[in-house]
């Protein structure tokens, strides 16, 4: 007889619960702790080579990286600890047992979903109020070269902005506004193409009357050959601070409101937005990919042990998973190159998928 409850039995939905997210944790500690390893390796030279950097230091690397790692890899953490649950309970005939009780393959993997909901909206949550900060400054201090950066929310780095034939690069962007300070200035003064001047300065910030104050300026003229120096000069007239903002739009630096306004400020400006909507779009299909993990891991529960088979389904399910971040990050990519429109770049996979996993479901339920 088929029990047609949503949850026919709560302490088989908390047992299936209780699996899913042990697994999945200790997937998730394991994967952090080798890739945070890796990564403080390749990166802690570069860190104590810089006069006053020491143990705090690589600390605060760690726990600046720990959170962009977590965010990354929570979703591949949920799909392999399905995967290791459903094997076990597929080895230890348990999955037969609730068939025999009446359980369709749905009722079975229905706690996980709603598992795998409350994870994805801790996830958003997450990314929200912790990943953004964490990423946008370990960006801006990376790119520093790990020597110490404004403690401003809101900084950004590497930003390049362009007037007319002449490149300025910022190395640190701090404030908004007439607060703004730009830090690391480089200015490349071309003249048809052919470079004129080069002027490196320590910090700028502007003067009100529509140019920049630089201070410290280093002048290179290229026609001279001469290197010229000052205490201060008045440069990059014509160039607002909203240009150094809207310049470096990275949607994973941004939590959604923010990128939401700045994508308003874009149109605004008249400058292409595909990335940054593509970018909003992902911040929700992205948690709610770990929705997809436990129907593309079931593959790896249904069908029987002694078929000899539990390990090509679960290779089958991890395979599935591997297939959905690879077309995931494709299709983010195209929509980002303004091949795709932003919302099927954001989407698509994840209702492509979606489809597949309850196909596979369907035709492998034995």
């Amino acid at each position: 007889m088929i029990n047609l409850a949503f949850f026919p039995s709560r302490r088989l939905a908390f047992y299936m619960v209780k699996l899913f997210v042990t697994r999945t944790l200790a997937v998730l500690f394991a994967l952090v702790l080798v890739l945070m390893t890796l990564d403080l390796l390749g990166e802690a030279g570069k860190i104590l080579a810089i006069p006053g950097n020491g143990d705090s230091a690589l600390w605060h690397y760690v726990a600046l990286r720990i959170p962009v790692l977590v965010s990354r890899f929570l979703p591949f953490s949920v799909l392999l600890g399905t995967l290791i649950a459903f094997v076990g309970l597929n080895q230890n005939s348990e999955v037969v047992a609730m068939k025999a009780a009446g359980l369709s393959a749905h009722q079975i993997l229905a706690p996980l979903v709603l598992a795998s909901i409350g994870i994805a909206v801790g996830l958003f949550g997450f990314n929200e109020f912790v990943v953004v900060k964490s990423s946008r400054v370990v960006t801006a201090w990376s790119n520093n070269d790990y020597k110490p950066i404004p403690p401003v929310s809101g900084v950004l780095s590497n930003v390049w902005v362009l007037k007319g034939d002449d490149l300025v690069r910022a190395g640190i962007v701090s404030g908004r506004g007439m607060g703004m300070r730009l830090d690391q200035v480089s200015i490349y003064d071309r003249s048809g193409g052919i470079l004129q001047r080069v002027i490196n300065a320590t910090h700028a910030t502007p003067t009100g009357n529509g140019s920049w104050l630089l201070e410290k300026p280093e002048v290179y003229d290229a026609n001279m050959n001469v290197i010229r120096r000052s205490a201060t000069m008045e440069a990059l007239e014509g160039v607002t601070p909203d240009q150094f903002t809207l310049a470096k739009v990275d949607p994973t630096e941004l939590d959604y409101w923010t990128l939401k306004s700045r994508i308003g400020e874009l149109e605004a400006a008249g400058r292409p937005t595909d990335e940054a909507r593509a970018g909003l779009a992902h911040k929700i299909s992205q948690p709610l990919s770990i929705l997809l993990m436990p129907l593309l891991a079931a593959v790896a529960a249904f069908g029987l042990a002694r078929s000899g088979q539990v390990l090509m389904r679960a290779a089958l399910g991890m395979a599935l998973g591997f297939t959905y971040f690879v077309a995931d990050n494709f299709s983010l990519a195209m929509g980002n190159a303004g091949a795709y429109p932003p919302m099927i770049a954001a989407w698509a996979p994840f209702i492509l998928f979606l489809l597949i996993g309850e196909t596979v479901l369907v035709r492998t339920e034995e």
